[in-house]
């Protein structure tokens, strides 16, 4: 064993030490001050109020009373706070010699120490594992011989000044307390947060009471009755459909109670509203147990049957997948409880859920985030694997994304999947990433249902007061492996030999409270008896049961429909009056007073004011500005996210000014009226998948705001593909959620290489069908302006993915005048607009989207072409097919070119492709089929060679001009010199 520094020689030292750090703090080494202080860390909250630095006597013992002449260094600590309460170790009193004082005080400091050793590491021998296959170590440090204590010192009382709720006790005393606080079923990790309210409050909380609650009898039964109906519902469904796939919650039944209590407490706390996210197991039992959806809706749903009426489309999903909303009512509280949909994607969800939180907190007034409440439920592998999860976290205290603390818990099955922990992650808990933001993680023993009930109740009550996350952390198992059609035995034999023999959480609790007298075994027994029964009147009633309404367009989506087809033709007016628009103008062209405005800006803001003042060369900052303000003016709000988002990543935006003195912040959106909505505008943090996925849950819970995220380049979206394939553009198809969230994805070839020329719109139009959402590519301010404004102007909402122009902001051409504005609405084609020879003597048509207009454009000037029309797709999707026919129909002899700077399969050359050449077909358009000039098909988007990108772009606007219809080359033909100089 470790031989302490307390002991020996080195004793006498410290006594003498501590003496004078009591005296007077600053008279000994900071390196001593900082010793003793974490040493006696919250014990001040402990006693309840600090009655200073006197000491009593106890029997025989009087061990003095510091000099209350000592200086008011010792008396407080930083800032004049209190300082940490003292330890005896005072002048010799009552007859006690020196020695005998320096002999108190080294006791009561090595039983301190030990004190807070079992705050640190306590948890490292806690009984957490159900299955006792983890069996943990004793740890050194929480050994009283490390300290220099022997056995014969277990009876002698020490004084540790009301730490523990105890003046003094026996060591042994102060050992069987520190074990049971500490080492019981419940492990707490807490001395790891910098905060010392949020330290000492859980301090308090636990060691008050030993970190157990008395429960009242009421309580235990309610507690048993929960239990009851979570593992009758999982072994009805094992009986009825055997082997089926549920992800059932066997082995992890306590959550049903805890859940329960996190709802219950935290409805006397506050809390109206709850948003949960979780994967797939338990997702079942906790929506008929907690969210309260009949059990004849899941077992039709087991028989085959749609969860959602007959009349509504779309594909659905599988059982475990959904989600539902419910109110529960407890003690006259009423808590709106929303679970949300999630795909198999683990953790996915989660920022969906804190997007909602957030958007749910703004619409309340919630401005303390103490009344609706992120609760995230979690598999420990997924936990600990999952990069999400630590986004989220990252996202927990900044401003823009902050909701007032996520109450995480961890339903940990100690494996994933066929992966045990050591082979699955690298710290000792799977909870190991919620220190990052010093989170508190409270692990508890799964079965010990009491115990994970009453943490429950604690990790709600300290996210009520701190407005911070907090980690319960249930050490369980699952009983039939990944799901009910595995065979775990094949790689876990010794962990599933265990959970065979193993008795049932609920079996074990009821035998506990039949031994305790609080019920008879017939009781239990009844009460799964008559369980089961009500389970079977259920099941009989599944085979006529019909939903009879469908989850959505409730609530704030009162009023919205579901767009019926027929995209096309809607005419919605996203017109605006000139002076409106010039008020707008005002505002973004007028510097505040007394205000250090940088001067780049300034001449930026008179070129504004020239714009609105003439009506002529409107910028694509300034109409995108403009649909913001009008759209605030009429009540709507506008949140804007993103990376760089305030400035602008091409510095074109600036629509938060900082001062240049001062650094002082301005938002000319924000001063348009004094009944405007309010406008967002915030710099994310460096994460795509979490922030998106934050503001799609932002826009599920508020249709009536414009909700846009922004990437910093397009394609850093890709890091965030799982929310654009698994929620934006499927949700409304399998679960009934609208969205009309805008997705900002800078696009554009200008040379900059591989990584910052495509936004990969391929990727985009290869996931839409059946109207699911909206691609665009625009080439005018003005059509810009109509697009953002007609998301909220429709009667419906669908996600809008916008190719966001580079160079375009820029670009003496791509201007609009202040007609454009208040004259008509959105045009997903524009037509040629040069005065060219008659139509029918048009001898090509290019067609093309995005920023290649401009090139193709300007060469047709340069060289006095007069007989190619230029016709812009600013909208892929919907597809505009019968727009397109109609411009068309003007040119009955011309060939038809699709000229696109990406590479052909990339882009939009296979999406457009046969598309056109069926609406040639039914115009018997001569030659039937578009030809295509653009770059050939490679690997990589772009080359890496500003020289060679030149040559490129050069090459494909002359092969959309000029080139005769039978050399256009071969899109798919393998790239070579000679593809790119010419055939």
């Amino acid at each position: 064993m470790e031989t302490s520094f307390l002991t020996g020689a080195n004793a006498v030292y410290i006594a003498e030490v501590y003496s004078r750090y009591l005296a007077d703090p600053s008279s000994v080494d900071p390196s001593w001050v900082a010793f003793f202080g974490e040493l006696r860390d919250g014990a001040e909250e402990l006693s309840g109020d600090l009655k200073g630095p006197s000491w009593t006597s106890r029997g025989n013992a009087v061990i003095g009373t510091a000099d209350p002449d000592a200086p008011a260094a010792a008396k407080a600590g930083k800032n004049g706070k209190a300082a940490a309460a003292p330890v005896p170790a005072a002048p010799a009193a009552a007859g006690l010699s020196t020695a005998e004082v320096r002999a108190h005080t080294l006791d009561s400091v090595r039983a301190l120490m030990m004190i807070r050793a079992y705050r640190v590491r306590g948890h490292l021998v806690a009984d957490l594992d159900p299955l006792g296959l983890n069996k943990n170590n004793e740890h050194p440090e929480l050994d009283y011989r490390s300290y220099g204590f022997t056995d014969a010192d277990l009876e002698r009382e020490i004084f540790i000044d009301n730490v523990l709720g105890m003046e003094s006790a026996t060591l042994r005393k102060i050992v069987e307390v520190v074990r049971e606080t500490y080492c019981g079923t419940i492990g707490v990790e807490f001395m790891h947060i910098q905060d010392p309210e949020q330290k000492s409050w859980i301090q308090r909380r636990i060691e008050g009471e030993r970190n157990h609650t008395r429960f009242t009898p009421e309580g235990k039964r309610a507690i048993l009755e929960r239990l009851t109906e979570a593992e009758g519902f999982e072994k009805f469904l094992q009986v009825k459909y055997t082997g089926t796939k549920r992800f059932g919650l066997e082995g992890g039944e306590t959550v049903i109670p805890a859940i329960e209590q996190i709802l219950k407490r935290g409805s006397q706390l506050g809390l109206t509203d709850i948003n949960l996210g979780m994967a797939h197991r338990g997702r079942l039992n906790l929506l008929t147990s907690l969210l309260h959806k009949p059990y004849r809706a899941i077992f039709s749903e087991f028989q085959g049957n749609s969860a959602n009426p007959d009349d509504v489309q779309g594909s659905g999903d599988v059982k475990y997948h959904l989600g539902t909303s419910a109110d529960r009512e407890f003690d006259g509280a009423v808590v709106h409880l929303s679970l949300q949909a999630n795909p198999s994607h683990l953790e996915a969800a989660d920022p969906v859920v804190l997007g909602k939180v957030r958007a749910k907190q703004t619409q309340l007034g919630d401005t303390d985030r103490k009344a609706v409440m992120a609760l995230l439920i979690h598999g420990d592998a997924a936990f600990a694997g999952q990069g999400l999860v630590a986004e989220c976290f990252g996202l927990s205290q900044l401003k823009g994304y902050r909701t007032g603390g996520t109450i995480h818990i961890v339903i940990n099955n100690q494996i994933g999947f066929t992966t045990s922990p050591q082979y699955s992650r690298s710290g000792q808990y799977c909870t190991d990433i919620a220190k990052m933001v010093q989170a508190p993680i409270f692990h508890v023993n799964g079965d010990d249902p009491e115990a994970v009930v009453h943490t429950a109740r604690i990790v709600t009550e300290f996210r009520q007061e701190f407005g911070v996350d907090v980690v319960l952390d249930m050490v369980c198992y699952r009983r039939h492996g990944h799901n009910e059609s595995d065979e775990p035995a094949f790689t876990q034999p010794l962990m599933y030999d265990s959970i065979a023999h193993r008795q049932t959480t609920r079996t074990l609790y009821a035998q506990k409270l039949v031994s305790e007298g609080l019920i008879s075994q017939a009781e239990a027994d009844g009460l799964a008896d008559a369980f089961t029964a009500r389970l079977e009147t259920e099941f009989q009633a599944a085979t006529s049961y019909k939903p009879n309404r469908a989850d959505w367009l409730a609530g704030k989506w009162e009023g919205l429909e579901a767009l019926n087809g027929e995209e096309e033709f809607r005419q919605d007016r996203t017109e605006v009056p000139a002076e409106v628009l010039r008020r707008v103008g005002t505002a973004l062209s007028t510097p505040p007073e007394n205000f250090d405005t940088n001067r780049k800006i300034l001449r930026q803001m008179k070129a504004k004011a020239e714009m609105l003042e003439t009506g002529q060369g409107i910028d694509w900052a300034t109409a995108e500005a403009l649909a913001f303000g009008t759209l605030l003016l009429e009540g709507t709000r506008v949140r804007l996210s993103g990376q760089d988002s305030g400035r602008g990543t091409f510095s074109h935006r600036h629509s938060v000014l900082i001062d240049q003195t001062n650094e002082n912040r301005h938002i000319p959106l924000d001063h348009l009226d004094p009944a405007q909505a309010r406008f967002e505008v915030i710099d994310s943090p460096l994460s795509e998948f979490s922030v998106l996925g934050f503001e799609y849950g932002y826009s599920l819970a508020e249709p009536k705001a414009l909700v846009l995220w922004e990437a910093q380049f397009g394609d850093f979206a890709n890091g965030a593909q799982v929310i654009f394939d698994q929620f934006i553009s499927s949700a409304e198809s399998k679960w009934l959620r609208m969205s009309g969230l805008v997705c900002l994805l800078p696009h554009g070839y200008e040379g900059q290489g591989p990584e910052h020329s495509s936004a990969r719109p391929e990727r985009y139009l290869q996931l839409c069908a059946e109207d699911n959402m909206q691609v665009v590519n625009i080439t005018s301010p003005a059509n810009y302006f109509h697009a953002l404004r007609r998301q909220v102007h429709r009667n419906f909402r669908k996600p809008l993915i916008v190719m966001a122009p580079k160079s375009l902001l820029r670009h003496k051409l791509a201007v609009s005048p202040l007609s454009d504005f208040t004259d008509h609405g959105f045009r997903r084609v524009l037509p040629e607009t040069k005065t060219l020879v008659e139509d029918d003597k048009i001898t090509r048509v290019v067609l093309c989207s995005g920023k290649v207009y401009y090139d193709l454009y300007q060469a047709r000037e340069d060289q006095g072409i007069d007989d190619v029309a230029i016709v812009r797709i600013e909208q892929l999707y919907p597809w505009p097919k019968d727009t397109l026919m109609k411009v068309l129909k003007r040119y009955p002899n011309a060939d038809v070119v699709w000229c696109q700077e990406e590479p052909a399969n990339m882009g939009y050359w296979t999406f457009v492709d046969r598309r056109i050449e069926f609406f040639l077909q039914e115009l018997e358009h001569r030659p039937g089929r578009a030809s295509y000039a653009g770059r050939p098909a490679a690997a990589s988007p772009a080359t890496g060679s500003n020289r060679g990108h030149g040559r490129e772009q050069a090459l494909l606007v002359e092969q959309a001009l000029t080139w005769k219809r039978d050399v256009l080359p071969q899109p798919f033909r393998r790239a070579t010199k000679l593809s790119i100089i010419g055939q």
